[in-house]
C-alpha cells in the first residue's frame, strides 16, 4: 500500500484532527473530576506563578514535595502558561498532557518515515492507531506526568535518529532526554536504558560524526541532568516515592516467613533451603514475575489495571487488534526488515516494563506507558501483512469460487466488529466512565466547595474531613477556591502539608471528624463523608455520578 504526496498529506491531517478531537473534547469534564495529583500539580503551578514558590515555600523547585511523594516538578511549570490564559481550572491543568499527547502521534509518524524505508503505509497506519488508542487517550486526557515523559522520550528518539544524519539534532535529543528526568520518576530508569539502546543501534554511524558535536551534546546532557541527579543523590527524600512502592522495601508476611525458614534451615544444615529460601531469590523472582506480568493478554485486552486507568469493561488495547499484533510481532522478528528498525522497536518493547518491574501493584499501565507506540507499530505491520495475504488469496480465486464470497463476508464482518469495538470504547470512555468511576476520580469536591462559598461567611470555622475517600481534601479546597498562595504559605508553611494528620488555612481545618466529640455551637460548618454525621442539620448532600452519597455539608 503506497500513497501519493497529496493523499499522504490529507491522511496526516485527518490523523492529527482525530488525535486532537479525542484528546481535547470535553477535556475538563471527562474524567469527571481531577484527582488529588492533578489538583496538586495545578495549585503548585498557580503558587509558583504567583509567588515563585511552591505550596511549601520552596523557591522554583525542581521537585515538588506535594503529598510527601516528592514528584518531579516540570509538569507544573508547563501548566503555568495555560493557567495564565485560562485560569486555575481542570482544563488548563490537563491541556498540557493533551497537547503532548497530540504531539506524540505526530512524532511517531515522522520517526517511522525515517526508519521504514519504502514501506510508506506503516507511518500513517501506526500513527492513526496511536491516535485512537484507548491506552494513550486515557493518559493524554489527565494531568499525569507519565504522558509528558513519553512525549519527551518519543521526541528524543526522533531527534537521535535525525542526529546521526544531521548532528545538530543531537542537541535536541539531549534536551528532550534531559528534561524527561524532571517529569516522572520512572524516567530516571528508562532514559539511561533508552540512551544505551540508541547508542548500540546507531554506534557505527554515531562515532563517525565530528567529535565536536558529540562532545557538545554530551556536555549539554550533563548540564541539564546535573540538578536532578544531584538532588536525587544528596536528598534522602528524593527517593521516598520509589522506596514506598519498591519490591525491595516491601515488609510483608512472606519475607517474615523466609526469615523463619532460614533459621530452621541453619539449624538443620539444609544448604539447599538456604540457597532458595532467602531474600535475594525472593526479590529476583518478584522482579521477573512483575516484568512478565506486563505481557499478560488478559490485562492488555480485557481488564486493564485494577483501578480507573482504563475505560470501564475494557482493556488497554482493542480486542480487534489482537490477531494483527501477533502477526506484526512475528513478521518484524522473522521478516526482511531493516535491522535497526527491528532493534529499535523490540528494544523499546522489552525495556518499557523495566521501571515498573521493581515496584509493587503490577501490572501498571502508568509506569509502563513507554510501551507506546510499539503495540501500534506491531499492529500496523500485522494489518499490512494481512492485507497482502488476503489480497493475494482473493486474486488467486476464480470469479465464481464460493471461497471468494466467504472471504469478502468474513472481512466485512471483521471490519464491522472493528467499528463496533471502537464505538463501544467511545461510549465506555466518554459516557460510562464518569458514571462508574466518579468515586475513584474523587468527584464531588467542586459541588461541595461551590456550596461552601455561598454560606462560608455565616461560620467562624469550617472543618473538612481528610479521611478516605476525602484524602488530601485540603488541596482540592486550595485549588477550587484559588486560595492566595501568599496567604497559604504564611499560614501553614512548616506546620501543615504532606501526609500530616491536620492541615490549616484561613478558617478551614482539615482533620478527622468525630461527631460525638465535636462542639455544636452553630458557628461551625462541617464537610465530610456521609457516615461522619447523623442525619441532622444537613445543608447539602453531594452525590457521586452513580447516585451514591459522596459528601455531606452539615451545620454543627
Amino acid at each position: 500500500m503506497k500513497f501519493n504526496k497529496k493523499i499522504e498529506l490529507v491522511i496526516f491531517v485527518v490523523i492529527v484532527l482525530a488525535a486532537s478531537f479525542l484528546r481535547l473534547w470535553q477535556l475538563g469534564n471527562v474524567p469527571a473530576s481531577p484527582d488529588w495529583d492533578e489538583a496538586a500539580l495545578g495549585y503548585n503551578a498557580y503558587s509558583i506563578k504567583e509567588t515563585g514558590k511552591d505550596e511549601y515555600g520552596s523557591s522554583f523547585p525542581i521537585i515538588l514535595r506535594s503529598f510527601d511523594d516528592y514528584k518531579p516538578a516540570l509538569y507544573a511549570y508547563f501548566v503555568i502558561p495555560f493557567i495564565s490564559l485560562f485560569g486555575l481550572d481542570v482544563f488548563a491543568v490537563r491541556l498540557v498532557s493533551a497537547l503532548f499527547g497530540i504531539s506524540i502521534v505526530i512524532a511517531v509518524y515522522f520517526i517511522l518515515k525515517e526508519i521504514v524505508g519504502d514501506r510508506k503505509s506503516i507511518p500513517p497506519i501506526a500513527s492513526f492507531l496511536l491516535a485512537i488508542s484507548p491506552w494513550h487517550i486515557q493518559f493524554s486526557r489527565i494531568a499525569f506526568e507519565s504522558n509528558v515523559g513519553l512525549a519527551l522520550n518519543v521526541f528524543s528518539v526522533l531527534f537521535f535518529i535525525k542526529g546521526v544524519k544531521r548532528p545538530l539534532f543531537l542537541l535536541l535529543y539531549t534536551l528532550c532526554a534531559g528534561l524527561s528526568l524532571y517529569v516522572y520518576q520512572s524516567e530516571k530508569v528508562f532514559v539511561p536504558l533508552l540512551f544505551i539502546l540508541l547508542v548500540f543501534i546507531y554506534r557505527n554511524t554515531l562515532f563517525k560524526l565530528l567529535k565536536k558535536y558529540l562532545i557538545l551534546s554530551l556536555i549539554t546532557g550533563i548540564v541539564i541532568a546535573f540538578p536532578i541527579a544531584n538532588y536525587t543523590l544528596t536528598k534522602k527524600e528524593a527517593l521516598t516515592r520509589a522506596q514506598g512502592v519498591s519490591v525491595f522495601s516491601a515488609d510483608n508476611q512472606y519475607l517474615n516467613d523466609l526469615s523463619k525458614r532460614n533459621l530452621i534451615n541453619k539449624e538443620q544444615g539444609n544448604f539447599i533451603g538456604l540457597i532458595f529460601d532467602n531474600r535475594r531469590i525472593f526479590h529476583a523472582k518478584s522482579v521477573i514475575d512483575n516484568y512478565l506480568s506486563h505481557f499478560n493478554i488478559y490485562w492488555l485486552f480485557l481488564s486493564g489495571d485494577e483501578n480507573r486507568h482504563h475505560a470501564p469493561s475494557m482493556g488497554l488495547l482493542y480486542l480487534w487488534e489482537f490477531p494483527f499484533l501477533f502477526v506484526g510481532i512475528y513478521n518484524l522478528l522473522f521478516g526482511k526488515w531493516n535491522m535497526k528498525l527491528k532493534l529499535l522497536i523490540f528494544g523499546l518493547f522489552l525495556l518499557a516494563p523495566v521501571p515498573a518491574s521493581v515496584t509493587t501493584g503490577v501490572p501498571h499501565s502508568v509506569r509502563t506507558l513507554n510501551f507506546l507506540p510499539t503495540f501500534q507499530i506491531f499492529t500496523a505491520i500485522g494489518i499490512i501483512q494481512a492485507y497482502f495475504f488476503f489480497r493475494g488469496f482473493y486474486l488467486r480465486l476464480k470469479t465464481y469460487d464460493l471461497r471468494k464470497y466467504l472471504l469478502l463476508l468474513g472481512l466485512t464482518s471483521y471490519v464491522l466488529l472493528t467499528i463496533l469495538n471502537f464505538v463501544y470504547y467511545l461510549n465506555q470512555y466518554f459516557v460510562q466512565q464518569n458514571y462508574f468511576y466518579s468515586e475513584a476520580w474523587q468527584y464531588g469536591y467542586k459541588g461541595a466547595i461551590d456550596e461552601v462559598k455561598k454560606i462560608e461567611n455565616k461560620y467562624s470555622k469550617i472543618i473538612v474531613s481528610n479521611q478516605p475517600h476525602l484524602d488530601q481534601s485540603y488541596i482540592f479546597f486550595l485549588f477550587y477556591l484559588k486560595y492566595s498562595p501568599v496567604l497559604y504559605q504564611k499560614e501553614t508553611w512548616g506546620v501543615s502539608g504532606g501526609f500530616a494528620e491536620n492541615h490549616y488555612f484561613g478558617k478551614f481545618e482539615f482533620r478527622p471528624i468525630v461527631w460525638e466529640k465535636e462542639k455544636k455551637d452553630g458557628k461551625t460548618l462541617y464537610v465530610g463523608r456521609p457516615n461522619d454525621f447523623p442525619d441532622i442539620n444537613v445543608i447539602k448532600t453531594i452525590y457521586f455520578l452513580d447516585g451514591k452519597e459522596a459528601i455531606k455539608i452539615v451545620e454543627g
